[in-house]
């Protein structure tokens, strides 16, 4: 029986959990960026509101499509 297969899909899996690790990482500094951000600003604009709100659902959003593939 080939063995193969098998061991693309354990090095897929190692590949995919690595890069996700990563992803997650980089989506905390995001999110503490977007926090030190409104403590540091003088006045929290609605415009400047809307961009930090923005990015912040757009990383939940990648958060949760990487939760969702566990």
């Amino acid at each position: 029986m080939d063995q193969r297969p098998q061991e693309d899909n354990l090095i897929s899996n190692i590949a995919f959990k690595a890069l996700k690790h990563d992803i997650k990482n980089q989506l905390s500094n995001i999110y503490l960026a977007i926090e030190q951000l409104k403590y540091e600003l003088p006045e929290v604009t609605a415009d400047i509101s809307f961009y930090l709100d923005t990015i912040n659902t757009s990383c939940n959003n990648i958060d949760s499509v990487l939760t969702n593939k566990e």
